[in-house]
């Protein structure tokens, strides 16, 4: 006679519900709510639908894709090799136009006064308890560049890498939510209302010196952090060049497309309910906020001291941009911008202090490392 009941157990223990915890259903959860940011309020699909997607399938016991030997396991040692970093900068690099930043040098000044934040969230892990080293790598969440964040991370604080990655790349999605209340708060509406002229022309000359004079300085005096910046300019020196059209269009789409997939799927593998629920993470996720918000508002008030001083010629909402997300910061200033003012293109005048942000977050981590770094 068959015994039905063993029949049911035996099945039961082959599925993942035996071992479903509190915890499991939790950070399902959020990644739930991460895909619905995600998809349907578009708050940066690009990153959270990844992110969401994994975290809901690196709770699902049983399914072996975050074990050692799964899939998801191996897009996460592209990470902790420091593979990804790199190559999301080749992408970036041959997507971007830095003429904004060439045209209007003077703006470099906001991408330093937006990173704040950096040493807020520093001085705040510190005090909390943090080692200097675990302390650095909160810190750099601040500069809202996810590749310097694992980068940093990885060489100075590793068992902290999946709530100082997912705190960094969430952040970056949530832009659009956390920086536009900072941004009114600190301005008024005749300041946001600003039209800016249109920066000067930039010779193709100028441009294709840039990343090359960039590589030559970084690799001399930032050598911690060569690798990453070095692969930004190259991308850059690629689209710039204009002989390499087809190169600079598949690395600017195809490629960073599918880097950015699998950097996201592995870093969405690492929010297992065991190492998320955690005081210690909560922290993180804290200090990763504060860090946003000061840094928006360190570079607003500098905007508007620059305004100031030019007599009314900048908006003091590019400032908001100085934080080093490539484009996101820029497309919340001009989304901003345009919510006062139809005819307020900040578009291109956000580009020059957020492609500097990205500098001073490399900066900020080359410093670090060359004091920590082992």
């Amino acid at each position: 006679m068959i015994d039905f009941g063993a029949l049911l157990e035996a099945l039961l223990l082959q599925t993942g519900l035996i071992s479903m915890s509190l915890g499991n259903i939790i950070m399902i959860v959020v990644g739930a709510v991460m895909l619905y940011l995600g998809i349907i309020k578009r708050y940066e699909p690009f990153l959270l639908v990844g992110i969401g997607l994994s975290c809901i399938v690196a709770n699902i016991p049983g399914s072996g894709l975050v074990d050692e030997g799964g899939l998801f396991h191996y897009a996460y040692q592209g990470v902790e090799s420091l593979i990804l970093p790199p190559l999301i900068f080749l992408g970036v690099g041959a997507m971007t136009d830095f003429g904004p930043m060439i045209a209007n040098p003077s703006l470099v000044i906001l991408g330093a006064a937006a990173h704040l934040g950096i040493f807020v969230a520093l001085i705040m892990a510190k005090l909390m308890g943090f080692t200097l080293a675990e302390a650095c790598s909160i810190g750099i969440i601040g500069g809202a560049d996810g590749p310097m964040a694992i980068y940093t991370t990885v060489q100075l604080a590793p068992h902290l890498l999946p709530q100082i990655s997912v705190a960094a790349y969430s952040y970056m999605a949530l832009m659009p939510l956390i920086q536009p209340p900072v941004m009114r708060l600190l301005t008024t509406k005749a300041e946001r209302q600003i039209i800016m002229k249109q920066p000067r022309y930039v010779s193709r000359l100028e441009k294709i010196v840039f990343p090359v004079v960039m590589i030559v300085i970084v690799n001399l005096f930032l050598p911690p952090v060569a690798p990453l910046i070095t692969m930004l300019m190259f991308g850059n020196l690629i689209r710039e060049c204009l002989l390499l059209d087809r190169m600079a269009e598949t690395i600017s789409n195809s490629f960073l497309n599918i880097i950015t997939l699998v950097l996201t799927i592995a870093i969405g593998s690492t929010m297992s309910a065991d190492t998320f629920l955690t005081s210690q993470t909560l922290l993180i996720i804290f200090l990763g906020l504060v860090s946003f918000v000061f840094g928006t508002a360190s570079g607003v008030v500098c905007a508007r001291i620059m305004n100031k001083i030019s007599g009314g010629k900048i908006n003091p909402l590019i400032g908001s941009s100085g934080i080093a997300s490539v484009p996101i910061a820029a497309r919340v200033s001009h989304k901003v911008g345009q919510e006062e003012n139809r005819n307020n293109f900040l578009i291109m005048h956000a580009m020059g202090p957020n492609l500097a942000g990205v500098f001073g977050t490399a900066i900020s981590g080359g410093i670090m490392l060359a004091l920590l770094g082992q």
